[in-house]
């Protein structure tokens, strides 16, 4: 298109004209500003570059960023990557060449937005989110997104979502919720990291990755992420006290790594640091257990971890809901999160139906509509953790938290093991009026910049802010 013909396509004559006009009529000091920021408004944005790299996660893993141009700015996104790429979520393309990053380089992905993403895209409004994600679909024809690579996909719909907020002039947790239809933005409640375990930690601990806390009877955002804070340099105290400075090492999560056997024993130093607060009935207790990484057959083996195994510790399902059910008596525990087989369905759905606490589907769901949907019809979970790159795109994140929110099940918003200081995740929390978020510990900086965007998040709504707090399972 020549120049002439893209000034007559946009009026752009007639819109200088009225731009000037308008620079007189203001009497302003600075017309040539003043026309700008008007030409600016009077034209509709549009894509026109989009431009891919390699960059590195928190663990030292290439993972993708994505600059997105238009003519109002240029808007960048990266993606977190998890330790592992289930059977039933969205594929991560990597390049598998071993001699390079040990074969976890994303050169392929960056390649396929450059060369294939970026020519789909080009001369499409930022605002219309659905088109751009479905053009995207459409370009990669697999199920789960293997063609492209759901780590090429996602960066671009993170990264066209921040540019179509900006084409509307509006904070990207307004923008999101007026692509899900919600009026309300809400601050979710933290569901802070603060034991690691599981095959992340060198520590005994059996369940997969966390003990969290969940200060649900906070007030404020502000006054939760304190609490948090407050409850975890605690812990920290107690742990030197008990098992010496090399306990307060921490996890790729930035929760602490002492060396505990149980999850008893943890749960036990995490409410004496709660104790120490003076929280007592503000914080309630999470733990991750991801039980599908120790499950053999149809056992779950708790001693998988340990160098000496006595080959004793097996529990069957039923003497795994016994553990939890004592568990959830004996500490303020309010969310479980995988506390079987992802293919164990019916222990999960047995002990889904005891209701004593939050059930969390995460390797059960895979943020996947299929397993979501089977999940509701047998009542087999009550929660959704959502990773939005197991999903793909923005749209379908969108969409599967409505799914959520109609069978009246709670959503969490998940971090990654592998994360950036992308905090995309709380804006679409806020946004979707989620009522939690995992983004990890108070501490390291991936972590802290979700928590710190919320703050900001919280600032901003002023009056109209609205604290999940006791009804974080919305």
């Amino acid at each position: 298109m020549s120049v002439q013909e893209y000034l007559d396509k946009h009026m752009l004559s007639r819109k200088i004209e009225d731009a000037v006009n308008a620079a007189v009529r203001a009497k302003t000091p600075d017309p040539v500003l003043f026309i700008s920021n008007h030409m600016k408004k009077a034209v509709s944005s549009v894509i026109t570059k989009v431009k891919a790299r390699q960059i590195l996660d928190s663990r030292g893993i290439p993972t993708v960023e994505v600059e997105l141009y238009t003519n109002k700015g240029v808007f960048r996104a990266s993606v977190p990557c998890g330790d592992s790429t289930g059977m039933y979520e969205a594929v991560e393309l990597r390049d598998g060449d071993k001699g390079t990053y040990l074969g976890n380089a994303v050169t392929k992905a960056v390649k396929n937005i450059n060369e294939k993403i970026s020519e789909a895209l080009v001369g499409m409004d930022p605002t219309v989110q659905l088109q751009i994600d479905q053009a995207m679909i459409d370009l990669d024809k697999t199920e789960k997104k293997s063609e492209l690579g759901a780590n090429a996909i996602l960066a671009v719909s993170i990264a066209a979502c921040r540019a179509g907020a900006a084409e509307k002039e509006v904070p990207l947790y307004k923008h999101i919720a007026d692509l899900s239809g919600k009026t309300n933005a809400i601050l979710p409640v933290p569901a802070f990291t603060v034991i690691s375990g599981g095959k992340h930690s060198g520590n005994s601990l059996p369940v997969q990755q966390d003990i969290m806390i969940l200060p649900t009877g906070a007030v404020r955002f502000e006054e939760a992420l304190q609490m948090g804070s407050e409850t975890y340099h605690h812990l920290k105290a107690v742990i030197t006290e008990k098992y010496g400075a090399n306990g307060c090492n921490v996890g790729e999560d930035g929760g602490f790594v002492p060396d505990i056997s149980s999850v008893r024993e943890g749960l036990d130093i995490v409410r004496e640091a709660i104790g120490r607060t003076g929280y007592n009935d503000k914080i309630k207790i999470g733990i991750g257990v991801a039980a599908t990484e120790f499950c053999i057959g149809t056992k779950y083996d708790l001693e998988f971890k340990s160098p000496n195994k006595s080959g004793q510790n097996f529990k069957s399902g039923e003497d795994m809901i016994q553990m939890y059910k004592d568990l959830c008596i004996d500490y303020p525990i309010a969310s479980i999160e995988d506390p079987f087989d992802k293919e164990d369905w019916e222990h999960s759905k047995r002990f889904c139906g005891l209701g004593l606490c939050q059930v969390v589907g995460d390797d059960l769901l895979m943020s996947n509509p299929k397993r979501i949907e089977r999940a509701i019809h047998e009542s087999a979970c009550n929660s959704l953790l959502l990773k939005i790159n197991q999903i793909g795109t923005v749209t379908e994140a969108v969409d599967v938290v409505k799914m959520a929110k109609e069978a009246h099940w709670g959503v969490v918003v998940s971090q990654r093991f592998g994360e950036t200081n992308d905090c995309f995740i709380a804006d679409l929390a806020v946004a979707l009026g989620a009522g939690q978020i995992k983004a990890g510990a108070p501490c390291r900086g991936e972590r802290v910049a979700k928590y710190n965007q919320l703050l900001r998040i919280e600032q901003e709504l002023s009056d109209q802010a609205v604290y999940a707090g006791e009804d974080w399972r919305l």
